[in-house]
């Protein structure tokens, strides 16, 4: 966890718009143009709504510099220079994402226990399916240190992040849900219910026996894991083996 989200709310958020505001001031003075320099406030504004705790603080981070810039009247913009936010937001949060899982990074100590009932061998190939920024592969490398980390993201802007926040680990920009599961041998996933029975139906037809599914905090309804582990934050490990 970053220590913006450690900070008491609504420390994070004020710290933000404060940080935003500064940015945009320093371009402004720097003699970038006005929408230029929004652009570039407000992108700053979503990647640090990333940083925060829940979703509706991320909502809360990443909405609220923006507001206070048209709450405030301090700039002139043409109506469609207030659609900016709106529009950079959609870029981290495409729509596919928002359908499969928003952004929920994955506590950096939720899957330590995991290779006492998920053991694998050094060098197998462990994917995180719908990586965002990279949180479960960290928690995956340090479960799994001596294993091929891969990661799969939709989302170009964070896969793009991702893969310079991990260069240890091979990251895509791709769908998790056309990418081939074959190779690997452990699949990790911090996805929605809604999404778990696609899961298990990907995996039993394409992971090979004895590979591993992976969810945190969501079960697999109908399905007999082989463990349930208490992972960090109160979020449960469940652990599948195939065939399923």
């Amino acid at each position: 966890m970053t220590l913006l989200a450690k900070l008491p709310w609504p420390l994070p958020a004020l710290l933000s718009w404060g940080l935003c505001w500064l940015v945009l001031s320093l371009l402004l003075r720097a003699g970038l143009g006005t929408t230029d320099a929004l652009a570039a406030s407000t992108l700053l504004s979503v990647f640090l709504s990333l940083l925060g705790s829940s979703w509706w603080r991320r909502l809360f981070i990443g909405f609220g510099y923006p507001l206070s810039l048209l709450l405030a009247g301090g700039l002139s913009l043409p109506a469609w220079g207030w659609l900016l936010p709106l529009a950079l937001l959609a870029l981290i949060y495409p729509l596919n994402a928002w359908r499969d899982a928003p952004l929920f990074p994955t506590p950096v100590d939720a899957l330590n226990e995991l290779p006492g009932v998920a053991p694998l061998e050094p060098g197998a190939k462990v994917l995180d399916a719908g990586c965002g920024l990279g949180h479960g592969l960290d928690a995956l490398r340090q479960a799994y240190p001596l294993a091929e980390l891969h990661g799969i993201e939709w989302s170009r802007p964070l896969a793009w992040l991702c893969a310079r926040r991990c260069p240890w680990a091979q990251v895509e920009r791709g769908d998790i849900w056309r990418a081939d599961w074959s190779s690997y041998d452990l699949v990790y996933l911090f996805q929605r219910p809604e999404s778990m029975p696609r899961a298990i139906a990907k995996a039993r037809a394409e992971l090979k026996p004895g590979a591993w599914l992976v969810s945190l905090e969501f079960e697999a309804v109908g399905q007999t894991p082989v463990a349930r582990l208490e992972g960090a934050q109160g979020k449960p490990v469940w652990v599948y083996k195939v065939p399923l």
